[in-house]
Order: structure tokens, then sequence, then C-alpha cells
């Protein structure tokens, strides 16, 4: 699946199936915040993408999925290397899905993340 924002950032999403996947990002300098270390929205969106990519396997024909909510937890700073992003559909509803993400560089956990992701069939464009 082609996802510009993803390549603009040098992300990747390695693994991906019904429920899971796997995503990295190696750290570099465009990724960098003024204190030397990932910004803390590289690594949101690392989590993001890694609950899309586990996510949309799930879905029937026609139907999308978008971001309600989601939280993250940072623990240690990330200056070098890669993160890998291992995300879990931990429950999914008709119109919800609940997913986790772990976010680990140098087998440290860095930063967790839950979300909620809204599952929708878009109306038919008309005129």
């Amino acid at each position: 699946m082609e996802h510009p924002f993803a390549d603009l950032i040098g992300l990747h999403v390695d693994a991906a199936g019904a429920g899971h996947s796997q995503c990295t990002l190696a750290v570099a300098d465009m990724h960098r915040n003024p204190n030397g270390v990932a910004h803390g929205a590289v690594l949101y969106a690392l989590a993001d993408t890694g609950m899309g990519a586990a996510l949309f396997p799930t879905l029937d024909a026609g139907q999308i999925c978008a971001t309600i909510q989601i939280t993250m937890n940072y623990f240690k700073p990330v200056a070098a290397g890669r993160v890998t992003c291992t995300t879990e559909l931990v429950s999914r509803g008709r119109s919800v899905a609940h997913l986790e993400s772990r976010l680990v560089a140098d087998g440290v956990l860095v930063a967790t993340a839950n979300g909620n992701y809204a599952i929708v069939t878009p109306s038919p464009k008309t005129g």
C-alpha cells in the first residue's frame, strides 16, 4: 500500500496482518528535536501507522479506519538507532477498535501507546 507520509519520514511497515503489525524507523538528523533526540511526534507517527496497519486487514471491502484518540507514554529518549513498533489489536467492534503498541530501541522499551480507531463505510460521492 502506498503511504507518502511514511515514505517522507523513512517509516517502514515491515509486517502487517489481521490484528498485528511491526514498523521500524531509523532515527536520523531530520527526526531530532533541538535537544538532539527523536521528536515525540515521530514516535507518535510510528505508533499511529502501526495501529492502522494492524487494523486495516480486518476491515471489510469498502471500509476505512480513522484515528479517534491515541495516548502515548514516553519512557526514554532516543538519540540514534532503529526504533521498532509492535502493535496488537486488543478489541474490535463493529465501529470502534482498540489497539496497543510498544516501541523499543536497542532492546529498551522507549514508549507505549494505546489508541481507538473508528471503522466506517464512507457514503458514495454524488454529482
